[in-house]
């Protein structure tokens, strides 16, 4: 009973008009709140990077909706005064009660202030690496090479190491190489330089870098290291250590594997034993 007469009171003859002209403002203020998001977009993307602008969507989307809100809270008879003063006391509870969240925001604004990335870069912090997605307020959204969203908080973010591998357009592939002891190691440089040279994504400035790097158990450690653009890393690094691959067989040098050695060693003959001065049994 209690129920319809709710209902009963929502639908009157004095009540309803309110309630339509409620609605009527929350849908005009989500029909404006579209194209001034959209808008704000269109005038940011000329001075900021395109997290700045998603936030500059967001804040004209929300500000224009929140006018719209309160109109239509102010239509069904609800005192701003109030509202305004009730969300006051919330806002400092949950301040209160969440000082992570509270944190996560300062690091936020850190982050957006400082730009150690942008959305659309590679990074890598701790163990996770992907592709950035989203800098938000409170944290930050990456998808992973296997396809896998990741929530990073801003504030883990601020304590951590960040790798970010797309920040300069070039970056270098490292590639350590083991070659026998009984090759000419300036031949093999000379090999790996013409490989470099005959693969078109290999940059040829800065120029390939060859490094004897020490003496192994087992082979000449060497490291060679060519210059890419970002969006050719991995087709490089594939191709290359195939053509490195390719000449090394056709011009006959070994890449030798770990070798060990087994000595197997027989145990010595058991040694024969003689008791002496046994007594019998009438010595007992």
């Amino acid at each position: 009973m209690e129920w319809s007469a709710s209902l009963a009171q929502i639908f009157s003859a004095e009540y309803f008009p309110k309630l339509v002209r409620a609605a009527f403002l929350l849908g005009l203020g989500y029909l404006i709140a579209k194209p001034v998001s959209w808008f704000a977009v269109y005038v940011t993307r000329k001075y900021t990077a395109k997290q700045g602008t998603m936030i500059a969507r967001r804040v004209g989307f929300w500000l224009v909706m929140s006018v719209a809100i309160t109109s239509a809270l102010t239509q069904l008879g609800f005192e701003m005064s109030v509202l305004l003063g009730a969300a006051g006391i919330l806002t400092v509870a949950l301040g209160f009660a969440s000082q992570t969240s509270a944190s996560n925001l300062i690091s936020g604004l850190f982050l957006i202030g400082e730009r150690p990335f942008v959305v659309g870069d590679i990074i890598k912090v701790g163990e996770t690496t992907g592709e950035v997605l989203s800098v938000d307020l409170l944290s930050v959204k990456l998808k992973t090479f296997d396809n896998l969203f990741v929530r990073v908080p801003n504030e883990s973010l601020i304590k951590s190491e960040i790798v970010n591998y797309t920040r300069f357009p070039i970056r270098r592939i490292d590639l350590r190489i083991g070659v026998a002891y009984k090759e000419d190691v300036s031949r093999v440089r000379t090999l790996l330089m013409q490989a470099a040279a005959d693969n078109p994504l290999c940059l040829a400035e800065p120029e390939p870098l060859f490094i004897f790097a020490d003496f192994g158990d087992s082979a000449l450690n060497l490291q060679f290291c060519v210059w890419v653009k970002n969006e050719n890393f991995l087709e490089l690094k594939n191709s290359l250590q195939e053509e490195i691959k390719r000449l090394f067989d056709a011009e006959g040098v070994e890449i030798p594997y770990p070798h060990r050695a087994v000595e197997l060693t027989l145990p010595p003959e058991p040694l024969a034993v003689r008791v002496v001065g046994e007594k019998g049994p009438s010595d007992r």
